[in-house]
Formats: structure tokens, sequence, C-alpha cells
């Protein structure tokens, strides 16, 4: 197997660095590595070149001998891009105040081959500060207040080309069609007029939309087009969620195609947010996750149709391998890291990758490895790269102390063919086998309490979780429990009452000095053992009741208050430290009633 399928590069605070692939997995050493820290770094979009940057300036390397093709020595420069066919650079830097009124053009675009500048403009906002281009380069466009300008690539001296002009525009995207390319443009809402999509086309500019559809609810909006450009998913986003079932607004998906003749809105069967969604290498299918957790994920095809359900699982992201062939569904950020990869022609589950940690994911080009990573500064701990293969090994491991970024090479051309039946896993480095010993065994979970009459059988489907093929719950008055329920103390009416338990009496008035200030350890204790009551007055002072007899009387309440927390436990809440202590002492409680009750 050809090592250029396995290429990546890694970037860190230390160092930056190219990698082979199999069977090593090994570091270049023809290519030269920078002595300063790197600011960021990219492969083009066909794989042939990968710059960086540092202090000094912007340096782009051969990807296949490893030499420096070109240097442009200018400081400060942040970010940088290519073109689709490389065939220029773009950089841009942090706007500077100038002598004399003069405005910094901050954003530059170099020819590659010579490394030439060819055009400069004034660009403010480090946010969509790219241009962005058509798959064949043929034209170039760029957002200027409430234009879109058209740029010709090929005679960057000519200036603007064509422009549209769109009252309100906060997102352009451009589709990768190479033939009749679209421009989808984003106008929010506004004084109550709703949000509107416009699908125009890029030969006819001043003529009518191709495409339109207008909503409520969309502040912002992601564009994402299937490869051939032919179908767009808009992914709506409200700044605030005014029914308070979420922090991060409401979210919403709408499919468009670039020709008009279909639109509509992804309807989705669970409540909650949408997670993820992305297309189809192959531009016929599209999937999402949504709904709360376990979030449910979904496949539809190019008429909004469902064409398979996964079901229920705790999961936040998808991903094609670029053949289409597997499907890999993830939880990550505050979920397990479990990874679940599918094969896409049977629907069937290949393997289960425990990848905890993880804050990037990306199929190689080959599509048989998944490189997973942990970055600064999302986790500053257990930094590093693993490469595992699609039907479930570990094959490398790289540790590196603040790790910023990691990327798969890009190739040149279509997506190597994916084999019929899955490949075998090639043998692992020697770092994974350095890696064992270091990770300490995984401890068993406890699980759940259940009482002796239960153990050994099966768990009941009612105190499943749902995606570990229980049902959905639903509260006694009926309603759906899809979205979190919120707390309402003292729902019952008063307080509550434990079963066995003598009735409350009216409540004793506080002694003098009392009432004002209670301890802390007073409260502990009143939530778990059930006050005694007070004894009825009688015209006699009446007798100090035997010692054993109260003693007795106190170890039953404590029994009953521990039985109330392990019906908790059973139903799966979350005790804390002490209350679990005082289960843990129910034995010794036991024993001592026993001999207590035997002296009487």
């Amino acid at each position: 197997m050809s090592t250029e399928t396995q290429q990546y590069a890694f970037r860190s605070q230390k160092q930056l660095g190219l990698v082979g692939g199999l069977p090593e997995f090994a570091p270049i050493e023809a290519f030269d590595k920078p002595s300063t820290t790197s600011r960021t770094c990219t492969y083009s979009q066909d794989g042939r070149f990968f710059a960086y940057i540092i202090p000094e300036g912007v340096y782009i390397v051969d990807a296949g001998t490893f030499k420096v093709v070109q240097a442009i020595e200018i400081p400060n420069i942040v970010e940088l891009s290519f073109s689709p066919l490389a065939t220029f650079l773009q950089t841009w830097e942090r706007p500077q105040k100038l002598d004399e009124g003069a405005q910094h053009k901050n954003l530059r675009i170099w020819r590659v081959a010579d490394g030439t500048e060819v055009a400069s403009f004034t660009q403010k906002a480090q946010e969509g500060w790219a241009p962005q281009y058509t798959a064949n380069e043929s034209h170039a466009l760029r957002v200027v207040g409430q234009d879109v300008q058209v740029f010709s690539p090929a005679e960057w001296e000519k200036g603007v080309v064509d422009k549209l002009r769109v009252e309100g525009v906060t997102s352009v995207s451009l589709s990768p069609a190479t033939q009749n390319p679209t421009i989808a443009v984003f106008i929010g809402e506004k004084k109550g007029a709703p949000a509107t999509v416009r699908i125009h086309s890029l030969a006819a500019l001043d003529g009518a939309p191709a495409s339109q559809k207008t909503f409520y609810k969309a502040d912002k909006a992601v564009f994402k087009w299937n490869a051939t450009g032919t179908y767009v998913l808009i992914f709506t986003q409200t700044d605030v969620d005014k029914s308070n079932k979420s922090y991060y607004g409401e979210t919403n998906l709408y499919f468009l195609s670039a020709k008009g003749d279909f639109d509509c809105r992804v309807t989705l069967d669970k409540e909650g947010p949408i997670h993820d969604f992305t297309w189809s290498p192959n531009s016929k299918e599209f999937g999402v996750i949504y709904g709360y957790m376990p979030a449910k994920a979904t496949l539809f095809d190019q008429r909004v149709r469902t064409v398979h359900e996964f079901g229920s699982h705790p999961i936040n992201f998808i991903s094609y391998n670029p053949q289409s062939r597997l499907v890999a569904l993830a939880g990550f950020g505050n979920l397990a890291g479990k990874i679940d990869v599918y094969d896409r022609r049977t629907l069937a589950k290949v393997t289960t990758i425990d990848a905890p940690n993880t804050t990037w994911c990306q199929w190689s080009p080959c599509g048989q490895f998944l490189l997973t990573a942990t970055l600064s500064p999302r986790l500053r701990v257990d930094n590093g790269v693993k490469v595992w293969h699609c039907t479930g090994p570990l094959i490398h491991v790289q540790l590196e102390e603040e790790l910023y970024q990691v990327a798969w090479q890009p190739l040149t051309g279509a997506a190597p063919a994916f084999a019929q039946t899955l490949p075998q896993a090639p043998a692992p480095t020697s770092s994974v086998a350095l890696l064992a010993p270091a990770k300490p065994a995984a401890a068993k979970p406890a699980g759940a309490y259940r009482p002796p009459g239960a153990r050994g059988l099966a768990t009941p489907s009612i105190f499943k979780r749902e995606d570990e093929g229980g049902a959905a719950y639903v509260p006694s008055n009926g309603t759906s429990t899809n979205h979190p329920q919120p707390y309402r103390p003292g729902r019952g009416g008063g307080p509550r009452h434990v079963p066995g338990a003598p009735s409350p009496g009216p409540s004793p008035s506080p002694k003098p000095g009392q009432g004002k200030k209670k301890g802390k350890k007073d409260k502990e204790k009143q939530e778990v053992v059930v006050p005694e009551p007070e004894p009825e007055p009688a015209p006699a002072a009446p007798a100090e009741p035997d010692p054993t007899v109260k003693k007795i009387r106190n170890l039953s309440k404590k029994l009953k208050a521990i039985d109330d927390l392990k019906q908790k436990l059973a139903r799966g809440d979350k005790l804390e430290v002490t209350q679990m202590q005082k289960i843990e002492a129910e034995n010794e409680i036991r024993k001592e009633l026993a001999a207590l009750e035997a002296q009487t």
C-alpha cells in the first residue's frame, strides 16, 4: 500500500512535522522543520503543497520532495489558504493603522509558481476573510458590505468583473459545481421580516434567483453543498431559544436544490438540537444527528426521504469515509468518545473504537484509517495522535505535548477505490506496544443496586435507558419527555411522608436561643432521619422511656431512611458520598438492632 495515503502533518507548541505512512508512520526526515513556533499550517486541496506560517513569513513546501518552493517573507501573517487548484495562496494579516489615513491592504493573494503578489485588499474581519473560488478557478468572490464582488483570477488586475447587491447579507457560499456554479446568500431576520436564502446563478447575477426560501427562527446560517453542487443543506440557528430548552438557541435544517425545483425543511422526529450533519461524498444522501441525548442518527436521500435510522445513541458526530463505504458515528466533547463504524452497504456495525478525550477525528483519503487527536487548548492533557484501522485495531500512537493541529495529506484527483470486502488491518507500529503498559486497566463498572430477589434476572425494559433498548419515559400526566423537565419544588403540595413513619404533628416551637441558627450537621441529619414527634402532653409527668427501647426506635428509623436511599439508587438517582456511607452501614445497624431486640 502506498504511503502517500497516510501522510499527515502536525503542529505543536514545540515543533512542526510531517509523518509518513505505513509501515512505520515515521517522521519524514527530509522535511526541514522550522526552528521557531509555527502559527498555523495547511495542505493544498490537491495535496501537492504544504504551507506554514512562522514569525518571519510563509513557506510553501512541495509535499512530495519536501523542498521549499516559495518563501514569502512578510511578518505578522495570521491566516493562509490555497485556491482549489493551488494556483494561488492567500494570506491575512491583522489590520494596522497607517500614516496619513492610508488603508492597510492586509488580504494578499500570491501566485504559487513564482511567489509574486497578484492582488491585495482591505479585509478587517477575520471571520470569512478568504475569497471563495469556483472548482476550476474561473471566478473568485468576496463579500464587501452589501455587495458580493466577483473577480477573474486569471486577470486580477481587472478588478471587479461582476457584482451582486444583497441588502442585509450575512453569509455567502459558492457551490463546488464544475459547470454552472451558483451562489447561496443568507439574509437574517430583521424588524419582523423572515430570514431568506437565495440561490443565484453565477453566470446571471443580475437576474432573478434560481431558488429562494423564507423562514423564521434564523439569526445565522451555515451552508453545506454536496460534492456536485446540485443541492445545499442550510443549518440555521437563533441566538436565543425562546422556549428555554437550550442554551445555544433553536436549530433547524433546510434542503434546497440549486435549480429551484425542490426545497423543504428537514423534518426530524425527535425534539432537541441538531448536533451534526454531513453529505455523503457520492452526493446522493446525507446524515443528521439530532435530539436530546441519547441523540438519533438518520440518513436521508435527495428528496429528504428516510433511508435508514441508526437508533438513539450518545453521539454528536457523523462522517463518511471518502469512498462513501463506511460511516462513523461518535460522541465527543462531554460524551464518552466511542466511535461506531458502520458498513454503508450492509448497514451492519463493523466495530466500536474507544477513543476518549478526542477533539479531532478525520478519515484518511484511502478510507481505511481514522485519525483521532486530543488538541490544545480544548484539552491540555493527553495530547497526541492515534491512527485506527477501520476494523478497529489501533495502528499508531504519537504523543505530543500541547498539540494544536493535525491533518491528513489530501490526494490529487478522485479517492482510490475501496475493496469489496473490508481490508485486513496491518501490523501496529511499536508505539502501540509502548503505550499499552502505561494505560491502566479499565475499572469494571459497579452497576446499579438491585434487590436480592431481582439479582441474576434480566433487567426490565422500564429500567433501561432509551439507547439500551428501553422505552421512552412518559410521566403520569402523559406529556412527552423529549426535552428536560423543569424542577418544581414542592410539587406534591406538602412535605414528603415516609411510609411507615409516624404522622408528623404540629411543628414544635423553637427553644430560646434556637431557630435563628442551626448547625450544618443538624440539617444533614434532618434530611435522612425522620424527626421524632413531640410526645402528647400528659397531666402527670411521664416516666423516663427505657433507653434500650429508645435506641431500638432510633435504629429502626435509620433503617427506614436507608431503604429510602436504596430506592433512589435503584431508580438511578445520584447519591452523595455521605448517603452511600449510610447505605454501607446497614449491616452494622441491623446487627446492633438484633442484639438490642434479643435483650428485650
